[in-house]
């Protein structure tokens, strides 16, 4: 019988600005929890954030990091320095010992110093604990490897683990390859398979252990909640494939061709000894999620890729045929974008949710660094005026939205007084629907630098904008439930 806390938790989060801790702060709003996230740029993770976690700034030390650690009934541990940022230099294996070991005995001392302690610790680790073991199938009571990665994996859960006899339950989610479109191995390598340059690496026989982002996210929400999660478990997909079946698999997802090959030696080369994570493998089996009941909304590899891949198919880009009169005073927009979402949440909660400029960068992809300059305001209304800063590609530029309209809880829009585009005028609409709500977004928009801007929107614009457009979806979902429309039947 399943041992559930259903109640609502203070929950304290490392790593909460990461790929998967982007996932995980909607996910856990949408229950109620009160989340408190230790970052060390308050403004940047502000940005990433939102409005309704609290920030603890990591420039306060340890004595912060008990106050924060003693006002949690959970922690949730996802920071360390990406083990694929460089070569494993002497220099970089001891900055990922420290990030990754050191922070989390911080932690733990942390905890032992409190009067009030949590109830449980999630602390991720990674299937690089079992080392290269070619196709053998491992669980969680498989043995442990003994390169640089396997023993730097043992230590870290080793001090994770101390705080068990502090009376904490803890819970290592060994992590494999994470799917998503806004980090992680897939970050570098959907460009690149778009382009037709996929590559298998060496061989192509080396296992890959890997897990839609949504399913990880549910591993972590589960394992605060449910009791009988405890110890090392493996969080990984069902099946594990090799590197050329991913290869092969996303090339047909993307719908080019991947025939390059890109050989072990080059690797080697290029990153030294971290070559060796990406030339060996492991095919790890998630051994106590299945005995649990876990349930996997994505348990094969080309569902969860055409699902990262996803393009919301309720947006529409298209010519302007006819414009609202209010529009008449700022210009003619060339183009309509077009997007219809259902919330599963009262219209109330949603409209306030999105008339905090603050939630913004919450929904918006990582790579374009959203942040508003200067305070935000408190409450928008008409006339209000907000700056912020993006990357449009690789290029920053700043961007200043007016409030022209603003009815309460029913509609409002911004118009872009300066900026990329020649004209830009978004109108979000909610209509409510018993519990749900309707939220319909028109944007009215001219590409800039006339001729030059059709060729630019037929060749970058349209794909952001379905990119954005598809991510705020998604992050929607994660933040009130459901899944975008697309992806129900799959979920």
């Amino acid at each position: 019988m399943e041992e559930h806390e259903e109640q609502a938790m203070k929950i304290f989060i490392t790593g909460a600005t990461g790929f998967i801790g982007r996932a995980l702060v909607p996910r856990l709003l949408r229950d109620g929890h009160q989340l408190s996230c230790w970052v060390r740029d308050a403004a940047r993770a502000r940005a990433s954030l939102g409005a309704e976690a609290e920030l603890v700034s990591a420039e306060g030390g340890a004595q912060a990091l008990r106050r924060a650690v003693a006002g949690a009934d959970a922690v949730v541990h996802l920071a360390g320095e990406n083990l694929f940022a460089g070569r494993w230099s002497a220099a970089r294996k001891r900055a990922l010992v420290a990030s990754r070991v050191g922070l989390t005995e911080q932690l733990v001392a942390a905890i032992e110093a409190s009067d009030a302690r949590p109830r449980v610790l999630v602390s991720a680790s990674a299937v690089g604990y079992y080392g290269d073991r070619g196709d053998e199938e491992l669980d969680e009571q498989s043995a442990p490897g003994d390169d640089f990665l396997a023993d730097l994996v043992q230590r870290w859960e080793a001090a994770a683990l101390r705080a068990e006899s502090l009376g904490l339950r803890v819970v290592l989610p060994r992590v494999g390859i994470v799917l998503g479109a806004d980090g992680g191995a897939l970050k570098r390598l959907l460009p690149l398979f778009r382009l037709g340059l996929g590559a298998r690496l060496g061989s192509g026989r080396q296992q890959v252990s890997w897990i839609h982002l949504r399913d990880m996210v549910e591993v972590l929400v589960t394992a605060l909640r449910d009791q009988r999660y405890s110890g090392a478990i493996n969080a990984v997909a069902p099946a594990a494939v090799s590197n050329a079946e991913l290869t092969a698999v996303l090339a047909r997802v993307v719908q080019r061709p991947a025939l390059l090959w890109a050989p072990a030696l080059a690797l080697r080369a290029l990153l030294g000894e971290a070559a060796d994570a990406l030339l060996g493998g492991q095919r790890a089996r998630p051994a106590l999620l299945e005995r649990l009941g876990f349930h996997f909304r994505h348990p094969e590899l080309e569902g969860a890729l055409r699902a990262v891949t996803w393009v919301d198919p309720a947006l529409q880009i298209g010519r302007v045929t006819a414009a609202p009169p209010e529009l008449s005073a700022v210009g003619r927009p060339q183009l309509l974008l077009q997007q219809e979402t259902v919330v599963p949440a009262p219209l109330e909660e949603v409209f306030a949710y999105f008339s905090q400029a603050q939630n913004l960068g919450a929904i918006t992809p990582a790579d374009m660094a959203f942040q508003i300059l200067g305070a935000p305001p408190e409450k928008m209304s008409q006339g209000t005026v907000i700056d912020y800063r993006i990357k449009l590609g690789p290029l920053p530029m700043r961007w200043r939205t007016v409030i022209d309209v603003w009815e309460q809880g029913r509609r409002f829009v911004d118009r872009q007084a300066r900026g990329p585009y020649k004209l830009w005028w978004h109108e979000h609409s909610f209509v409510a629907d018993g519990r749900e709500t309707l939220m319909r977004d028109r944007v009215y928009f001219s590409a800039p630098l006339g001729p030059l801007g059709w060729i630019a929107q037929r060749l970058f614009i349209r794909g952001t904008l379905r990119r954005i457009f598809s991510y705020r979806a998604e992050m929607i979902a994660l933040r009130f439930g459901g899944a975008p429309r697309a992806q129900r039947q799959v979920a």
